[in-house]
């Protein structure tokens, strides 16, 4: 049987300090028909020319030099010149386990599925392992798209392509999302109801690296991550889905997307709590607009439901009430 070609997209910014790390536990995957793609998102460190070096170790290796335009457009240049039939997506802080590929094309064979995913485990700068975001199952599981839809808006699934190895042609019909976070999300949730059904496996083979100050990792507190306005957007793209595709889950969707602005509110500084602020406006009037609703929702907890009652009465108020507490707390 012919062994196929795996197309592993890696972007890179900025990041020659474990760039080597990642790029190696990719060449020496067990699995070694692979084509590499490393692509230099305009990087000013010298990342660039590292890429250029690695290039040299492994001819398998194809280096992309481009401007900075983000994580996902580096991903969308490298899926325009991949030829491989499937294709797996690293970040350049993380790392894989040697079998990784290996396992993900044995079980997509045996399985007869378009996609599958391994667990993942997260570290942090000093070695010291994280919870589980996302809890591995004991053993191979199949789950149609419609119940990896429901997972994905409870927030047990996991959303992220670095995990996966998903067939190439999937990604013909729509590219990341340019300028935005929480892409990983939105790629996927469109592209579910043509995936089929995905194979997730129970091995934590690809490893977070929790690197403090890479994309939505910042150490400021008194940052605002764009991430929280980007997964309120999803959440409104994903309802649509769900009510074209899933109609049975439109309260799962309308619970997911209140706890996204709940998310939102949460986090967003204080100072930034304006009148001038549209998307802030706009996200206490939706949640004023649709108290009812969600106070009738089965699936919001009573926690959910008490938030959003304090925030569409006076969301600046419960803020400060919370950051004292918070830092009574600390």
């Amino acid at each position: 049987m012919e062994t196929p070609l795996i197309t592993v997209i890696v972007p890179v910014y900025n990041i020659k300090d474990y760039l080597p790390r990642c790029v190696h536990s990719i060449t020496a995957q067990t699995y070694r028909r692979l084509e590499i793609i490393l692509v230099d998102d305009g990087s000013t460190d010298g990342t660039g020319a590292l890429c250029d070096r690695l290039g040299e170790e492994d001819g398998r290796i194809k280096v992309f030099h481009k401007e900075n335009g983000g994580s996902s457009s580096a991903r969308n240049l490298a899926l325009k010149h991949a030829t491989g039939e499937y294709v797996g997506f690293v970040d350049s802080d993380d790392y894989l386990s040697p079998d990784m590929y290996e396992l993900l094309m044995r079980g997509i064979r045996e399985f007869h599925v378009s996609a599958a995913q391994v667990a993942r485990d997260e570290t942090d700068e000093k070695g010291n392992p994280l919870p589980d975001i996302c809890v591995p199952p004991k053993e191979p599981v199949v789950i149609e798209n419609r119940q990896f839809m429901k997972e994905l808006l409870l927030h047990v699934g996991d959303c992220s392509f670095c995990t996966k190895l998903v067939r190439r042609d999937l990604f013909l019909q729509d590219p990341f999302p340019v300028d935005k976070l929480n892409e990983d999300f939105h790629l996927l949730v469109r592209m579910l109801p043509r995936m089929g059904a995905v194979l997730s496996l129970p091995e934590q083979a690809y490893h977070v690296f929790y690197r403090i100050g890479s994309n939505s990792r910042k150490a400021d507190r008194e940052t605002f991550s764009t991430v929280y306005a980007d997964c309120v957007e999803n959440a409104d793209m994903v309802a649509e889905i769900v009510k074209r595709d899933y109609p049975e889950l439109e309260e799962t969707a309308f619970r997911f997307g209140i706890f996204q602005r709940l998310e939102y509110l949460l986090h967003i500084p204080i100072s930034q709590m304006r009148k001038d602020n549209m998307v802030y406006r706009q996200i206490v009037a939706y949640m004023r607009k649709n108290w009812g609703k969600a106070m009738r929702n089965r699936i919001l907890t009573r926690k959910n439901k008490l938030y959003h009652t304090l925030f569409a009465i006076a969301p600046g108020t419960l803020r400060k009430l919370h950051a004292r507490l918070r830092g009574r707390a600390a």
